[in-house]
């Protein structure tokens, strides 16, 4: 599946000149990258995703306790999160889009809010949709983790900063890439207590601050591991409907399975029931065939064992039966389809005092015309015929009659 990753720029959409983005079919691996003006960013396939990736800049984030009851989709989210932040937010509460972590929706306490500019994030999300690339997630660039510290040196247009994640950080912590802020970073016993990584640009200034090596992740790489994120900013008034957020979380659990290597074992197992299924499938198949042809070669066997004559096998049924009508007439013996049969079915169906002007017989089939039958008793006589095993109607004044057995085997 493609996804398209937009990093979404630090100016508002209307004076926007251009968008970075990353593409991506495997959600690891950058296959084409590039800063270009909004209509010509990749058009992403009809199951491809396009993702935003909101600057570690423009984000801040605030620890709060959520009360029970309260979710991400609970209708009082929005007013108890700005009661909670009311001391926080430096700007107007409705000017601040905010966010909740994914697990808010499952477990209440404590948890990570992300606050953004509104009318910022708005435009920008309008802006693509208008150019055909409606955006199916809203991640940070960076977000809080619980795992080991990590620090990412990243290039700004001002100064270079280093992000401060996990560990014993709070939240996200942006600090300048200079000595001053080695007093900043939480004390770590060896080198393996934290993880470092930082863009080529800056690579050399990192590791001489942090007197170690670091990590080389390149910006594209860094919005990958981001639209890897659980995290999903379009939340509250920027939430697409029920429905489109249940396809979110089916569509994101499914890119999981699919890609990630957690979901390998899932993988594996899809593929191993397919080839049982199929396997499956053959041998019903085959021995579904081989029945067949057990019975056609047991009819077959029964026809030229019963009449040698018989050299060639095309139709075993009607080939028998042909074979006995020849016998029949042989022997003179009268069957069912003759027309001294049919006019004994006929006699005994009809009532006595009923007149016959002629008889026609050809091919199994006897045509009594001139007889003068009303609608009722007709019907009662097709009835009767039926169940002597003779099908019947009548046209006018001629009256047909011929076998069921030898209709059927006819055709």
């Amino acid at each position: 599946m493609i996804t398209l990753v937009v990093y979404l720029p630090l100016t508002a959409a209307e004076s926007t000149p251009a968008y970075d983005y990353a593409l991506t079919t495997d959600s690891h691996t950058v296959s084409d990258h590039a800063c270009v003006p909004l209509a010509l960013l990749p058009m992403a396939a009809r199951s491809g995703e396009v993702v935003a990736v909101v600057p570690v800049t423009l984000l801040s984030w605030h620890s709060v306790d959520l009360p029970k009851g309260i979710g991400i989709g609970s209708a009082r989210l929005r007013p108890v999160l700005e009661g909670l932040l009311e001391d926080r937010l430096l700007d107007d509460a409705a000017q601040i889009h905010l966010a909740v972590a994914p697990a808010a929706s499952a477990a209440n306490g404590r948890v990570w809010v992300a606050a953004s500019n509104k009318t910022w994030l708005r435009r920008h999300l309008q802006a693509l949709e208008a150019a055909g690339r409606r955006v199916g997630r809203v991640v940070p660039e960076f977000a809080p983790d619980i795992g080991p510290l990590r620090l990412h040196a990243i290039s700004c247009a001002s100064l270079p900063q280093l992000i401060m994640v996990g560990g014993g950080a709070k939240g996200v912590s942006r600090l300048p890439l200079a000595p001053a802020a080695l007093a900043l970073l939480p004390a770590a016993s060896d080198d393996d207590d934290f993880l470092a990584f930082a863009e080529p640009a800056v690579a050399e200034l990192a590791e001489q601050l942090l007197q170690r090596k670091v990590g080389l992740v390149t910006r594209p790489q860094r919005w990958l591991e981001a639209a890897r994120s659980p995290w999903d900013l379009a939340q509250s008034d920027l939430a697409s409907s029920g429905r489109s957020r249940t396809v979110k979380r089916l569509t994101g659990l499914g890119r999981g399975l699919l890609q990630t290597p957690a979901g390998r074992p899932v993988r594996w197992g899809l593929v191993l029931l397919l080839v049982v299924n199929l396997v499956g499938l053959n041998v019903w198949s085959w021995q579904v065939q081989h029945t067949l042809q057990t019975r056609r070669a047991g009819l077959a066997a029964t026809l030229t064992q019963t009449f040698p004559q018989v050299k060639l096998v095309v139709d075993a049924p009607l080939q028998m039966e042909r074979e006995l009508a020849v016998l029949r007439q042989a022997s003179g013996a009268t069957t069912s389809r003759d027309l001294e049969s049919i006019l004994a079915a006929l006699v005994s169906v009809a009532r006595a005092d009923l007149s016959l002007g002629a008889i026609e017989f050809m091919a199994g089939e006897a045509r009594f015309k001139g007889l003068q039958l009303q609608v009722p008793e007709a019907s009662e006589m097709v009835e009767k015929l039926l169940r002597l095993g003779y099908a019947a109607r009548q046209e006018g004044d001629t009256f047909f009659i011929k076998q069921v057995a030898a209709a059927g085997a006819s055709r």
